[in-house]
């Protein structure tokens, strides 16, 4: 299927958007839940476990047990408890009811098994650690769960749904796949099941993920947690050296602040930028760093743009920068190695999702409390932060939708928020998707340090406006067509393996992916 216009309509993502969010714009309240350094317990390997095995790794994927097929009444297996507030504002600093009551035990799903593919990002491996006590042993469904890296995970999952064999139920994929994946067919349609769930409350859920989720009226995904990004920062290395950052830097004081703290301390670089070829890994810094100098991939007619000088110029900054003042082996840094770089001491910046906050000021974090949040860096815009939801689909092949549904409902649930604020710390909570969320007193406390920097750089980031001109679709880390992944993939591979690496330029990479975005430029003429 080709797209001519974009293939769906992204809400702008400011204040207004985010459910009139009087509570969270006005205080201190929001994060991307994440776990601590156990992000990098999965390795490049394929790590498969049941939900009682927390974060084992092994080798082989998940297989379905059972085959429950899906039901024409949707609601009958929806989590029952929690009434949901159902309104379409914002609470009040007094609190709301959310969404997402207790799961319950359902006769038709009651022994199945449910295989779930995901991203092994902290949030997840700490759903892992959740789902034996909280979803299984009150709904009696097994949840098998296959975890990968990111560029792996993308590439299974995309395998998976193109072929329908059914192999996984749930998958997490994101507001780039799911508007791509439903117009194939590929999905199942999510919205009987969560109008006919009262307890999901889906008004509780920022309408900019819901508009994301949604094609021709269905809703194909729940979103796990939202995110933007920003620039985090140890406030005592920055100190040490006399370096203040604004509430919104340029890339050049940044670039400067990252030649001062390089070797502050033993062993540490001055910042962990991701290179580690991949449209969504490598791929998604560079862009938003495209964006502000001026650059696009892209015109508003298709013609591509790679060897325009913003473009050239933003490519030469992102790298010379990863290679004089960046992490070690930067071809292999993605969001896991940057985030336990900064815990472990050996970066003084970060510049990736604000949904590593979390991870930063848990209890057992190395750096908590030492770190500093400012918005995505700038040059020639006013912002620079992507927007961004994992989150969670269902396979239409799959034979056992009823029960994915049950487990979507409760891992995008309040109740979940909520067991993860009691059972482990409430900084890893898994946020940025429910209002209600930011009028609960123990997560906002917990939240103070970042949660002002996430806010404004949810509020401010916009996919259909994220550079200095106009574009052919939206995105901001990406553009939202099919063809991106396989050519954003392959060109990041090659920057990497040639330019980052030293052994080639961005004059010669640019010339060469010139032609192959013009190529898929030619199509949508």
């Amino acid at each position: 299927m080709r797209w001519k216009k974009a293939p769906h309509v992204v809400a702008a993502a400011g204040c207004a958007v985010l459910l009139t969010v009087t509570a969270a714009c006005g205080s201190s309240d929001n994060s991307g839940g994440s776990s601590s350094s156990s992000a990098s317990s999965s390795s490049s390997s394929e790590s498969s476990s049941s939900s009682s095995s927390s974060a084992d790794t092994g080798s082989g994927s998940a297989t379905a047990s059972g085959s429950d097929t899906a039901s024409s009444s949707a609601g009958s297996v929806a989590s029952s408890g929690g009434s949901g507030s159902g309104s379409s504002s914002a609470p009040t600093s007094g609190g709301g009811t959310g969404g997402g009551g207790e799961p319950t035990r359902n006769p038709n799903t009651d022994g199945k098994t449910i295989n779930v593919l995901m991203v092994n990002n902290p949030q997840m491996i700490d759903l892992q650690k959740l789902t034996e006590a909280n979803f299984t042993a009150k709904t009696g469904i097994k949840v098998n769960y296959t975890v990968l890296p990111e560029g792996d995970m993308r590439d299974k999952a995309s395998l998976e749904f193109k072929n329908q064999s059914g192999q996984y139920d749930v998958a997490t994929l994101s507001n780039f796949e799911i508007p791509i994946y439903a117009g194939n067919d590929w999905m199942a349609d999510l919205t009987e099941y969560a109008k006919n769930d009262a307890g999901f409350n889906q008004a509780d859920i920022f309408p900019a993920f819901t508009n994301s989720l949604t094609v021709d009226g269905k809703l194909y995904g729940e979103p796990f947690y939202g995110e933007s990004s920003f620039l985090m920062y140890r406030k005592d290395v920055l100190q040490s050296k006399g370096i203040t950052l604004k509430d919104t830097p340029t890339w050049d004081e940044v670039a400067d602040a990252a030649a001062k703290v390089d070797g502050a301390q033993p062993g540490m670089k001055g910042i962990c930028l991701r290179g580690k070829p991949g449209w969504g890994d490598f791929g998604a810094p560079l862009t938003t760093v495209i964006n502000t100098f001026g650059g696009t991939w892209w015109d508003k007619d298709w013609n591509a743009q790679v060897t325009a000088q913003p473009f050239k110029d933003a490519v030469n900054f992102y790298v010379n920068l990863v290679k004089q003042h960046g992490e070690v082996s930067p071809d292999q840094a993605s969001f896991p190695e940057c985030l336990n770089a900064l815990q472990q001491g050996k970066v003084a910046m970060w510049y990736d999702a604000t949904s590593a906050a979390g991870s930063l000021e848990a209890s057992d974090s190395p750096v908590k409390g030492k770190i500093g949040y400012v918005q995505a860096p700038v040059k020639e815009t006013k912002a620079s932060g992507w927007l961004y939801a994992w989150s969670w689909a269902i396979e239409k092949a799959s034979k056992n939708q009823d029960a994915a549904w049950q487990f979507i409902s409760w891992a995008s649930s309040s109740a979940y928020e909520n067991e993860v604020g009691t059972q482990l710390d409430w900084a890893r909570v898994p946020a940025g998707k429910r209002t209600s969320l930011y009028s609960n007193p123990k997560y906002t406390a917990a939240a103070e340090a970042f949660a002002p920097a996430t806010l404004t750089a949810l509020k401010n980031a916009d996919p259909t406006n994220p550079g200095t001109q106009p574009r052919p679709t939206v995105g901001i880390q990406f553009v939202d067509i099919p063809e991106f992944t396989d050519f954003g993939n392959k060109v990041t591979g090659t920057l990497a393996a040639n330019v980052l690496a030293g052994n080639g330029s961005v004059d010669d990479w640019a010339n060469d992916t010139q032609s192959q975005a013009q190529a898929i430029g030619d199509t949508y003429k």
